[in-house]
């Protein structure tokens, strides 16, 4: 049976003075199989807003995308950019349409013409603007981190904070791992940082060599073979 291919995931969104911060590990897995190590779990809704899924990772990247769209569709009817709470009315219609049915949990942070904004959004189709928030298989030890190291914050410390809240995750829960993305979004623009830092790589690991005496020899057997060209 294929197993479903789902994102496990720690999922941060955070707000400090200026924009807003974004973060995800890399971790994909298929069962108890890592199916990816590098996905990408934030996906870009309209130039100025992205979310960050947690869930089964079709289903995440399909409600981004539908939002996407239907951001593109307003802008070109009524000629002018939606503001993010469309886009989070968008998924919570359609995610409150299915029951709780679509595996798909979100983050969801950007700007408009009335500043910056920090929505969560779960599956059952209810959301809430936060300051901060963690989602996914690994948000107990992330929130954790956030709610202990919370305040007003510039830029780089927003970063750092939402960096250690994912790497609280990663290493407290089997299904977030490899790597963590960080996506800044303010009214200057979005910076995506891919792979900002990998988290538990082993370095300077020995290599193992054997010395032929540490296998015990228990037959010996010679035989003849004909080489095919």
């Amino acid at each position: 049976m294929n197993l479903i291919t789902k994102t496990g995931t720690t999922i941060v969104g955070l707000k400090y003075k200026g924009g807003v911060v974004l973060c995800a590990d890399t971790r994909s897995t298929s069962g108890p199989i890592v199916a990816d190590k590098n996905c990408s779990k934030i996906h870009k809704i309209t130039e100025n807003i992205y979310s960050c899924g947690a869930g089964t990772a079709a289903d995440t990247r399909r409600v981004c995308r539908m939002a996407g769209k239907e951001a593109n569709l307003f802008k070109s009817k009524y000629n002018r950019t939606p503001r993010l709470t469309h886009c989070i009315a968008t998924m919570v219609q359609h995610l409150h349409n299915y029951g709780g049915h679509i595996s798909a949990a979100l983050v969801v942070g950007g700007f408009d013409d009335k500043g910056c904004h920090l929505y969560e959004v779960h599956p059952h189709g209810s959301s809430m603007e936060v300051s901060f928030t963690a989602m996914g298989s690994g948000s107990l030890a992330a929130i954790a981190m956030l709610e202990n190291g919370y305040r007003e914050m510039d830029k780089e410390e927003a970063i750092a904070l939402g960096a250690s809240a994912i790497e609280a995750g990663i290493l407290n829960d089997l299904y977030s791992g490899s790597n963590i993305d960080v996506c800044v979004i303010t009214t200057g623009g979005v910076e995506y940082l891919r792979n900002y830092k990998v988290v538990g790589m082993r370095n300077n690991i020995p290599s193992l060599s054997y010395p032929l005496s540490s296998v015990k020899i228990l037959k010996e057997d010679v035989f003849k073979y004909v080489e095919e060209i």
